[in-house]
C-alpha cells in the first residue's frame, strides 16, 4: 500500500465537438448532418467556451486530472450529438420521425467515445447511449458496445411521464437487463436524464433543480419493484450525480411499503391487499437487500454532511466523481474537495470510496492505475488535514455552506 491514494472519478463527461461527430455517422446521414449543424445553435456557454475542448483534447484533459490527483474516469455524455435539440442526457424522447436520426447520433457518439477511450488505454471507462423506443435496436448496440471495450456499461434514459414510452418497471425491457447482465455491463442512470419538461420560465427552472433527482431516484424502485433483479441476478444499477445522502431515508421508505403490501396481499381482503399481490413472487427480497446486492452510487463531490452516512449506504457501494470538466464538479480543487469530505474517515475506507469501489465495478485494473498513482494522486496524509477555509473561487456545491441531507 502506498502512501496515496489511487483516484478513480466514477462521473465525468466528454463528447465530441460538433463537427467531429460526422465521420461516425453513416454515409447515409451525411447530407442530412451538413444541413442541420449549418444551422445547429449551440444552447450551452461552456461548449462555446475556449475551455470546450476539455471535453475532446485527450492529452489536456489526461493532464489537467492528473494535476488534481485523478489517474482514471468513468465517461458519460455532455456534448451536442448529431440531430438533438441539446444534449442528450437532457433531451426530450424523439418522435416517430426523428427517431433514426437520433438513433444515428448516438451511434456516431458511441464510437467516437469507443476511439477517445482506446487513446487512453485503461484509464477510461466509457459509458454508451441507446434509445428505449426500440429494444431489439438496444441490445444490438449493447453487444456492439461490448466488443468495442466499452467498459463503462449503459447508460439508461429516463421513461419521463408523459414521453409514451413504457415504464422502466416494464417487462418490455427485459432483453436489455439480459444483456447487460450476461455481458458483465453496469446499468448508470445519470440525473437530468428523467424529468419531464417544465418549460423555461423561471419557476420553472427553479422546479427542475428541486425535482430533477427525484426523477432520476424513480429508476432504483421501478427496477425493485418490477423484479429486474430477480429476474437477471447478474444486472448491476448505478445511481450517478444524485446525490447520497437520500438513499437510507428512501430505502427505509421501499422496505415499509414493500414489508406493508405483501403482508396484506398475503392476508387477502381490505383495500391494500390488490396492491401488493404478486409482489413478493416478482420481486424477491426487501429493496433494503436488493440495493445491497445489486445497486451503487456514483456519489458526484460527496459532500460532507453525507460522509457519516457512508455505513447506511454501505461503503462499498460508494463511488466518489468529480464531475469533470463541469463548473459544479471539483476541478481543480479536487484536493480540497476530498480533504473538506474525507478528513478523518479510515484510510481503507476512504481508499474503497476514492477508486476500489469504482476499479471493482467498472473494471479497471488497479496494477496499471496504482503506480500513476504513486506519482500524481494525493497523500493519505494530505487528505487527514481537516480544511479549514474553502478555496474562495471554487465552484463545487461541495464547499457550499448550509448543506443538508436531502428527502430525496
Amino acid at each position: 500500500m502506498t502512501d496515496r491514494y489511487t483516484v478513480i472519478s466514477a462521473d465525468c463527461h466528454a463528447g465530441a465537438d460538433l463537427l467531429d461527430y460526422k465521420p461516425y455517422l453513416a454515409k447515409r446521414h451525411h447530407d442530412d448532418f451538413d444541413v442541420w449543424a449549418a444551422t445547429y445553435v449551440n444552447p450551452y456557454e461552456d461548449l462555446l467556451a475556449d475551455s470546450a475542448d476539455r471535453n475532446w483534447n485527450s492529452g489536456r484533459r489526461l493532464a489537467e486530472m492528473e494535476a488534481d490527483g485523478i489517474v482514471a474516469e468513468v465517461i458519460f455524455p455532455n456534448t451536442i450529438p448529431p440531430f438533438f435539440p441539446s444534449g442528450s442526457l437532457m433531451a426530450p424522447p424523439p418522435d416517430a420521425g426523428d427517431f433514426e436520426r437520433r438513433w444515428a447520433g448516438l451511434r456516431a457518439h458511441n464510437r467516437w467515445l469507443a476511439d477517445f477511450c482506446a487513446a487512453a488505454p485503461g484509464r477510461r471507462a466509457g459509458v454508451f447511449q441507446i434509445l428505449l423506443g426500440d429494444v431489439e435496436e438496444a441490445v444490438k448496440e449493447i453487444r456492439w458496445a461490448a466488443s468495442a471495450g466499452l467498459k463503462g456499461g449503459l447508460m439508461l434514459p429516463g421513461a419521463p411521464p408523459g414521453s409514451g414510452l413504457p415504464e422502466l418497471h416494464s417487462r418490455t425491457y427485459d432483453p436489455i437487463w439480459a444483456a447487460c447482465a450476461e455481458l458483465g455491463l453496469p446499468v448508470n442512470h445519470h440525473a437530468g436524464s428523467a424529468s419531464p419538461p417544465l418549460g423555461e420560465e423561471p419557476a420553472a427552472r427553479a422546479v427542475f433543480m428541486v425535482e430533477t433527482t427525484w426523477f432520476s431516484h424513480r429508476a432504483l424502485w421501478h427496477l425493485v419493484f418490477g423484479g429486474a433483479f430477480r429476474r437477471h441476478p447478474d444486472l448491476r444499477l448505478v445511481l450517478t450525480e444524485q446525490g447520497s445522502g437520500w438513499i437510507p431515508g428512501v430505502l427505509d421508505m421501499l422496505d415499509y411499503y414493500h414489508g406493508r403490501l405483501v403482508a396484506t396481499a398475503a392476508q387477502g381482503g381490505g383495500a391494500e391487499a390488490k396492491f401488493g399481490a404478486g409482489l413478493a413472487e416478482g420481486m424477491g427480497g426487501a429493496p433494503s437487500q436488493v440495493w445491497r446486492d445489486h445497486c451503487y452510487v456514483g456519489a458526484s463531490f460527496m459532500r460532507p454532511h453525507e460522509v457519516p452516512l457512508r455505513d447506511r449506504i454501505g461503503v462499498d457501494k460508494i463511488m466518489w466523481g468529480s464531475d469533470y470538466p463541469h463548473d459544479e464538479g471539483t476541478h481543480p480543487y479536487t484536493r480540497e474537495a476530498l480533504r473538506f469530505a474525507y478528513a478523518g474517515v479510515p484510510r481503507a475506507e476512504v481508499a474503497a470510496m476514492l477508486g476500489g469501489n469504482a476499479a471493482r465495478v467498472y473494471g479497471f485494473d488497479l496494477d496499471l492505475l496504482d503506480p500513476i498513482a504513486a506519482k500524481v494522486g494525493p497523500t493519505v496524509a494530505e487528505i487527514a488535514e481537516p480544511l479549514e477555509e474553502p478555496p474562495a473561487d471554487a465552484t463545487s456545491p461541495v464547499f457550499a455552506s448550509g448543506a443538508s441531507v436531502r428527502v430525496w
